[in-house]
């Protein structure tokens, strides 16, 4: 059956210079050379056995055979369609596309998404990780989690979690280092930085009432690789409380200080399409994070 079938192409091509009544303008539409539209109702007609235009200086119209053969095709094509958009919209309703930053989907998301998983294993979880800022607008994101002050234009936002930042390095560089005894002696290391952080190493410094050192040390674009600079003994980072909870409770790193920690304004949003907050994908994915964080909150992970 297959092989008594035209191409598909070939009838896109004929519906649209049936429709227009012209070839120049089906190419337009299709983004095709006028010979290229052309050439596919030329194969068409030679697959059926009959022709399907009068082409004449300027125009082209429809014989009779190609009058009744667009009737079909038209009904056949616009079925096709609805079909196709009803298959995507099912498809849609079971896939749950969350939009997540960098750092906090490599050092807290991905390893609990199992868990979501098995919660609704009828949704299909896709992650897309990215800092580039999310237009609902347009794309297929239901949710995003970000890093910032809670300001998202046209978008709603919920605060999950807030956070505290303190020094944290490997054990083996403490050691390196004589112990790190006081806040004071962070004054002889090395310090990485992650850059674009708002609380920076010179703002806890001051809140210490310290001289800021100004030692050199590395800077890293996100909190996710400065923390496994730390991890590698390249000195001590500013580690943002969320993000280095699962190092410090399996010892890759420690926190010398972890009492002095600065309260920062940023913190991490649930954000979503404003006025989607009561969206079944919005609220089945809010009901598990509010789980996940509840029992993180629970286990002292925070700071």
């Amino acid at each position: 059956m297959a092989d008594q079938l035209p191409p598909l192409q070939t009838l896109r091509a004929f519906e649209a210079a049936a429709r227009r009544l012209s070839m120049t303008l089906a190419a337009e539409e299709m983004h095709l050379t006028h010979g290229a539209v052309s050439r596919q109702i030329k194969t068409l007609e030679d697959h059926l056995g009959v022709q399907l235009f009068r082409r004449m200086t300027r125009r082209i119209e429809l014989t009779d055979a190609g009058a009744t053969f667009f009737g079909v095709v038209t009904r056949l094509l616009s079925e096709l369609a609805r079909e196709t958009e009803s298959l995507r919209q099912r498809n849609d309703e079971a896939r749950l596309v969350i939009n997540s930053g960098v750092s906090f989907a490599s050092k807290w998301l991905t390893s609990r998404l199992h868990r979501l998983m098995a919660r609704y294993p009828d949704f299909d979880i896709h992650l897309e990780v990215t800092d580039a800022p999310v237009d609902f607008a347009v794309g297929q994101v239901d949710v995003a989690l970000r890093y910032g002050a809670g300001n998202y234009p046209f978008a709603a936002a919920e605060r999950i979690m807030n956070e505290t930042v303190f020094p944290v390095c490997a054990p083996d560089y403490r050691k390196r280092i004589g112990g790190l005894l006081s806040p004071a002696d962070l004054a002889n290391c090395r310090l990485i930085h992650e850059v674009g952080m708002t609380t920076t190493w010179e703002r806890w410094f001051t809140w210490m009432e310290l001289p800021y050192p100004k030692t050199r040390g590395p800077g890293y674009s996100h909190g996710s690789m400065s923390i496994e600079a730390a991890i590698r003994g390249e000195g001590v980072a500013l580690g943002r409380s969320v993000l280095v909870a699962e190092d410090l409770a399996a010892g890759r790193l420690v926190a010398p200080f972890q009492r002095a920690g600065l309260q920062v304004e940023w913190g991490y949003d649930l954000v979503y399409r404003a006025g989607n907050q009561d969206g079944q994908k919005v609220r089945a994915f809010r009901s598990w994070l509010v789980d996940e964080v509840r029992e993180f909150m629970s286990a002292g992970s925070l700071a």
